[in-house]
């Protein structure tokens, strides 16, 4: 992309997220770049509201987006951790099956990890399950070991500093007000903290948005719903709370991340127990799709108490009421509707404009393979 001495920049990336700041990094080496965000840091939304999970790539179809960005993702991101000092854990995961009738429904995911080429997982009988993890009532299991946890926001943070050493900029607490095409290129107005308002101008156009995405695209004159070659961009949201398991005698009662078997139906992982680089246990979480013009509320209400009990006594029999306290809330972009089959991650570019879209788990894992495609389309 050859710079126009016209613009300000030549790229342009409205969001701060796991994708917008890695989007950055990969970007600033050979572009002059600013990072539109309208909170006052990054990784404020769904890049921090989620399980932290560094996700081995075993649930998704294969040759799809996710398929291929996870497993590359995850041998990256742990080389990343490592060389940048980001706090993580290559704690392991169990898939498990609760009871017999669920061992062919594991059986399954075990065939789908294999077809995927996930290196480092074994299927495992009760005994053995239950011999690395006492507390949890497998029938059977499958163990997962590249599957760990990292420090969300240490890891957006990473992938800031990153970009600013390659030369990006950051425009912090900036909402985009309206974006246009500018000629060959795209004209922003910025809303700053003050109220003060100020213009953009960019060659080229990263819309890593997350929830807002389809508003900037919209903006832009794209359809929303897909018509000839633009692909589908309108968003649903989906809601997950989480508990926090604060029992004393359960705060350290499993060694690894514990799935059920994915609901496939709902297009979820289920409730399931994660621990955090900290070593907190958490369960959650649930999905609620929301309406379109529903407000993202990040407050746990505790309306689901009952409901994680039940599900988190599957996996921990030993859990009470008592062990539990509200915990976070995260809203997952997709762009597929309730009852519709998984949608795959969406990179898509219209010349200097490329659109990321539905870019929920494994976002986090995936994100410096994104990164480097993103980079790949604005060469």
């Amino acid at each position: 992309m050859a710079s126009q001495p016209d613009h300000d920049v030549e790229v342009a990336v409205i969001g701060a997220g796991a994708l917008g700041t890695a989007a950055a990094a990969a970007l600033a080496p050979r572009h002059s770049l600013l990072v539109v965000e309208r909170h006052e840091g990054s990784g404020r939304e769904t890049s921090s509201h989620n399980s932290g999970v560094i996700h081995a790539g075993i649930y998704y179809p294969t040759g799809s987006l996710k398929h291929r960005a996870c497993i590359e993702g995850n041998a990256l991101l742990y080389e990343w951790c490592e060389a940048r000092n980001v706090v993580h854990r290559r704690c392991g995961k169990l898939i498990v099956a609760l009871a017999d009738d669920e061992i062919d429904g594991l059986d399954a995911v075990v065939e789908q990890a294999r077809a995927n080429g996930v290196p480092g997982i074994s299927r495992l009988t009760g005994v053995e399950a239950r011999a690395i993890e006492p507390a949890v009532p497998a029938a059977a299991a499958l163990l997962s070991e590249s599957s760990g946890v990292v420090d969300q926001a240490g890891l957006v943070r990473s992938f800031e500093g990153a970009a600013v050493e390659g030369g990006a900029l950051f425009a912090y607490q900036h909402e985009v007000l309206t974006v246009e095409r500018d000629g060959a290129g795209f004209r922003l107005e910025l809303l700053d903290a003050d109220g003060r308002r100020s213009e953009l101008r960019s060659a080229a156009l990263v819309n890593a948005a997350g929830h807002g995405a389809p508003r900037i695209a919209a903006a832009l004159g794209y359809p929303l719903d897909g018509e000839g070659e633009v692909p589908r961009l309108r968003q649903t949201a989906s809601r997950g709370r989480y508990y926090d398991v604060v029992g004393p005698g359960l705060a350290q009662a499993v060694t690894r991340l514990i799935y059920p078997l994915p609901d496939h139906a709902g297009a979820a992982l289920g409730v399931h127990l994660t621990i955090d680089t900290d070593g907190a246990l958490h369960l959650g979480p649930d999905a609620t799709w929301l309406e379109d013009d529903a407000v993202l509320d990040y407050r746990n209400s505790d309306e689901g108490r009952a409901e994680f009990l039940a599900a988190g006594q599957r996996l921990l029999p030993a859990l009470t009421d008592d062990d539990l306290a509200p915990g976070q809330v995260g809203y997952r972009p997709k762009l597929h509707n309730a009852g519709e089959p998984q949608a795959d991650f969406l990179v898509w570019h219209d010349g200097g404009y490329v659109h990321l879209g539905g870019i929920e788990s494994p976002g986090l894992t995936a994100a410096l393979p994104l990164a480097d495609l993103v980079a790949d389309l604005l060469r």
